[in-house]
């Protein structure tokens, strides 16, 4: 494919076979994404479901039908196979069109130069050497450009290989009749057709290096899986096998500065393991026994062995990068009516080439005679003469202006305008960790006007943590508050001893808050006896000296020690816990209450600064939760979030309503953790996706923030407002490039001031234009996002 008519003619092809029920097609990358439906397909073919079936097949035949070379995508990892190809290319296949494309211009430049007497060599100027030149020119470097375009204007989809050799065709073609028959009168110009290909050839040249250099990023993911393995048998030593042999349940060694091959789970040893090449966490992972790491991931200090858990297919690199390749197949709204032009456009410019060619041979030299050059005609046998050097005749004039409109059209521009952006700004996301499902979704985030939140494990880490401790005094006074001295301080020690060592058979989240505690403080658990657990109250044991003990709901612990009745101090100290969104737990040794814990999930570090980020972006914040009306209204403190913006106990469908609510005011993004929230996620126009690990990222969300990270959310905002920009400067570009250039290449400025564009200069301005586009559209990478930290 060459241009956006191409992508329109492809995408009609395909939408018109039996069983398609969407196509989308990717000029950037060439490729194109359908969906089948199994129950619609042609009576003469195998349904798509059925045995031994390719539903490929026919699509690749009706490309073929109409001149689009097309195969079925395999490979478990296409980019990382692409990437591989390109290694493999000879210095010769890799530089043969600029080379190519030089000579041309090179030949053709010197061809002018002695025609003007410029060059001591006549022999330069000669028409029967730039016949000859001219013919092997277009038989050779230029077969494909002509046969592809012949293919196309028969299948009724001409494109850009349309208008361009049809340009060159008919250059050579007029010259060709000259030279042969000398009595037409007509010029001979056979360094046009030369030139016009040299600067179409390098055009081309630059350009698929720009697009190279889009389709990087990807790449540099797939790069992050290595291509061997050290697997371990047994005691031995391991053996390097490729990373595709891996099956889940084998065991391998990863050495410092190796990366994590496949997805795995640390068994033994421990280590730090950058994960910013995936996540963007700035922070490496400390790993343990137990860890899950992601492959792509580095690392850094001591020798690990790792158990695979899912084979390189199935990693999170290969997962990310189907996501993005998806997301960048899938077109935003905007790139509609660039398509609807470009499927127009080479029809058009072949109208106006036509309109151009009859104005000038017929009428133009009659109105305006001066446009033509004035003296002897020199156009005989031998006599050569170049395009770009003013005409002598109607009809050299005419034949000149409509192939300059045939050149200078750029329906290229009009294509890559929005996948270009599109390309890049997904690749760098992914790069940080932010993962956009389309160029539908990076619009939409560009165009927000509200943001909602979840509150429990997207605002907050998710899990509680012990905020506050309170001693009993003796005699049962109020709390004592946090322990003072020495003699506080072990007070507090043995109460969460205690507690912790009740609650380590326990898998409640509080019993999680409370051993996390103990650990930090470095106390020993304490060994009991008889412990047993009430399911909604709390944990009961003895310890080996004989003396009872308890761990759960203040009331429940009170009752069952037998301890003296809550003071009034004390009820009015859980009052004031549980009103901030703190659950309490008492803690009792035989009949004495040891005092209360505090549990609570906290903020997340970056909560605050993320808000700030947004706010500054004119956006308007909320929070809507099903948590309690106290810790909603605390956690809105603590964050700087107006009272108005919170909402709290509310059910799934009351958070549909007020997503649909906001909806009415613009488009509104829900954020929550892309699994609880799911419901709410989908009816918002944008479902973002916070979370720790890459299996979210398989859920309904439009945007997936990977990594502990709120702070991604405003990197992925400007990110898509930066895109979006990009798409609508390239396409102003695309747009107002043929509008202008245009009517100059068919002679509106030629009566007035004389102005005209040769059909070489017209061929470099086109293929300048497409490559004005890719340019503007790498500018998006930019430099890293705030906390994307390459891995070294």
């Amino acid at each position: 494919m060459k241009c956006g008519g191409c992508v329109r003619a492809v995408e009609q092809r395909l939408l018109a076979q039996p069983g398609v029920r969407q196509a989308s097609v990717n000029l950037l990358t060439r490729t194109a994404w359908v969906g089948l439906d199994p129950t619609e397909v042609a009576p003469d073919r195998p349904a798509a479901g059925e045995t031994g079936a390719d539903p490929a097949l026919a699509l690749v035949e009706a490309l073929a039908a109409v001149g689009f070379t097309a195969r079925r995508r395999d490979g478990d990892d296409p980019v990382l196979e692409r990437l591989r190809h390109r290694q493999r290319r000879s210095w010769w296949q890799q530089w043969r069109q600029l080379v190519v494309a030089l000579l041309l211009l090179l030949l053709s430049a010197a061809g002018h130069l002695a025609e003007a007497g410029s060059l001591p060599q006549p022999w330069l100027a000669d028409i029967r050497l730039h016949a000859l030149l001219a013919t092997v020119a277009l038989a050779g470097p230029g077969r494909p450009i002509l046969w592809g375009g012949w293919r196309a204007a028969l299948a009724g989809m001409p494109g850009m290989d349309t208008l361009v050799g049809l340009g060159m065709a008919s250059a050579y073609l007029a010259s060709l009749v000259a030279f042969l028959w000398p009595a037409v009168g007509w010029q001979c110009f056979f360094n046009e057709p030369v030139m016009l290909l040299g600067f179409v050839l390098l055009g081309r040249f630059l350009e698929e290096r720009a697009r190279f250099r889009t389709g990087r990023a990807l790449e540099e993911l797939a790069a992050l899986q290595p291509d061997t393995a050290l697997l371990l048998f047994g005691e031995g030593e391991p053996r390097p096998v490729r990373v595709g042999a891996l099956r889940p349940g084998d065991r391998l060694r990863l050495l410092p500065g190796d990366r994590v091959p496949v997805d795995g789970r640390v068994l033994a040893g421990e280590s730090a393991v950058d994960v910013s090449s995936l996540t963007g966490e700035p922070l490496p992972l400390q790993a343990a026994p137990g860890s899950e790491l992601a492959a792509g991931s580095l690392n850094l200090e001591a020798r690990l062995e790792l158990e695979v858990l899912r084979p390189g297919s199935q990693s999170a690199v290969a997962r990310i990068i189907r996501l993005v390749e998806q997301a960048q197949a899938r077109k935003a709204p905007i790139q509609g009516l660039a398509d609807r032009m470009a499927g127009r456009f080479t029809p058009l410019v072949l109208a106006l080439a036509a309109a151009t060619f009859l104005f000038w041979w017929q009428w133009g030299t009659r109105l305006w005679p001066q446009v033509l050059m004035a003296g002897p005609s020199v156009h005989l046998h031998g006599g050569h003469r170049s395009l770009g050097m003013g005409a002598e005749t109607p009809l050299a004039l005419a034949l000149q202006l409509s192939i300059a409109v045939l050149v200078v059209a750029c329906p290229c521009a009009l294509g890559l305008a929005t996948p270009t952006a599109i390309t890049v700004g997904t690749g760098r996301a992914a790069r940080a960790g932010l993962l956009f499902r389309g160029g539908a979704a990076i619009e939409t985030a560009a165009q927000l006007h509200r943001v909602l939140f979840d509150k429990t494990g997207t605002l907050t880490l998710g899990r509680p943590l012990v905020t506050a401790i309170a001693l009993v005094a003796d005699g049962g006074g109020g709390p004592a508050g946090p322990g003072q001295g020495p003699a506080g301080l072990a007070a507090e020690a043995r109460l969460l001893q205690l507690a912790a060592s009740l609650e380590a058979s326990s898998r409640h989240p509080l019993a999680f808050a409370v051993l996390q505690e103990a650990q930090g403080r470095e106390l020993a658990l304490l060994p009991l006896q008889q412990v047993s657990a009430l399911a909604g109250q709390g944990v009961a044991g003895r310890l080996a000296a004989g003396e009872a003990c308890w761990v759960g709901r203040p009331e429940w612990v009170q009752a069952a020690a037998g301890a003296l009745p809550l003071t009034p101090g004390q009820q009015a100290w859980i009052a004031a816990q549980e009103e901030a969104g703190a659950s309490l737990l008492a803690v009792a040794e035989g009949p004495r209450l040891l005092g209360l814990i505090a549990v609570q999930d906290q903020p997340r570090p970056d909560a605050a600064a993320s808000l700030r980020a947004l706010e500054a972006m004119g956006l308007e914040l909320g929070v809507l939760s099903g948590d309690r009306r106290g810790a909603v209204e605390r956690l809105g403190r603590q964050l700087g979030l107006q009272p108005a913006a919170l909402a709290w106990e509310l059910l799934p469908e009351q958070k549909l309503e007020r997503i649909l609510a906001a909806h009415l005011q613009g488009p509104v993004a829900m954020v929550g953790d892309g699994i609880n929230d799911a419901p709410a996620l989908a009816a918002a126009d944008l479902g973002i996706a916070v979370g720790t690990g890459t299996q979210i990222a398989m859920d309904s969300a439009d945007l997936v923030v990977l990594g502990d990270r709120l702070e991604g959310l405003a990197e992925a905002l400007r990110l898509a407002r930066r895109t979006m920009a990009k798409v609508r400067q390239n396409l102003a570009w695309a747009f107002g490039y043929n509008l202008v250039v245009l009517p100059i290449a068919a002679g509106v400025l030629l009566p007035g001031f004389g102005v005209l564009l040769s059909p070489p200069l017209a061929a470099l301005l086109m293929a300048l234009s497409s490559i004005t586009v890719v340019a503007n559209a790498l500018l998006l990478q930019g430099r890293p996002p705030a906390g994307a930290r390459r891995a070294g």
